[in-house]
């Protein structure tokens, strides 16, 4: 397992180069292809070929990237998870830990660039990947990473003397609440904002995933 990155208040787009945004934008626009050839075709009528003309790009700069057509996707299901870190890091340390938890995941699961596109989109993948085996893959890494790199985020904000072990129970917790809620909420054709919806059905898992942690009911 990979050391998670220290936190870091420049860490972000704000601290990257003008190369690093480039490079970022090649990514998500070859995402975003791979994530509408899947939805239109499944993974299995989609090649790394037709991803990279969808795009726009040379199929030597797709696997420049990526290894292949599935671990495209990775940079869009990504995008979730760092927009929730990013709002959970705005923060205070000493906020009550369960409130500051529900609104970053609330924040970011009801957002307009979240309504408006990316929830889609997690919901077109997770559909196409129940019957790709190496799509899911893709999906586990990604919460995988996403857990780690939550870890010095929850650290900072629980303060020095939290115990180590149950600063990663719960951002396990965290990160399954809103997994778990992502899968459900794609398997029905609920709305993405209201009754059902993925930011309803994460704070929902959060309260029953993260009751009774000592850590929650630290002064």
């Amino acid at each position: 397992m990979k050391s998670p990155r220290p936190y870091s208040p420049r860490s972000g787009a704000a601290a990257q180069s003008l190369t690093e945004r480039r490079k970022a934008a090649t990514q998500l626009d070859i995402a975003r292809a791979a994530c509408e050839l899947f939805a239109e075709h499944g993974p299995d009528g989609t090649t790394a070929e037709d991803i990279a003309h969808r795009a726009g790009v040379a199929l030597r700069t797709f696997y420049r990237y990526f290894r292949n057509k599935q671990d495209a996707v990775a940079p869009l299901l990504a995008g979730g998870g760092e927009q929730w870190r990013a709002l959970l890091a705005e923060e205070e340390p000493g906020t009550p830990l369960a409130e500051a938890l529900e609104r970053a995941v609330t924040r970011s699961l009801s957002g307009q660039v979240a309504v408006a596109e990316g929830l889609n989109w997690t919901r077109g993948l997770l559909r196409a990947s129940a019957g790709d085996p190496a799509l899911r893959a893709v999906w586990y890494r990604v919460n995988q990473e996403s857990e780690e790199e939550l870890v010095p985020v929850v650290a900072r904000l629980a303060g020095p003397s939290a115990d180590p072990l149950q600063v990663r129970l719960l951002c396990a917790a965290a990160t399954d609440a809103i997994r778990i809620s992502l899968e459900v909420w794609s398997g029905t054709d609920a709305d993405p904002t209201g009754p059902d919806s993925p930011a309803e059905l994460a704070v929902r898992s959060l309260r029953e995933l993260t009751s009774g942690m000592t850590i929650l009911s630290r002064p």
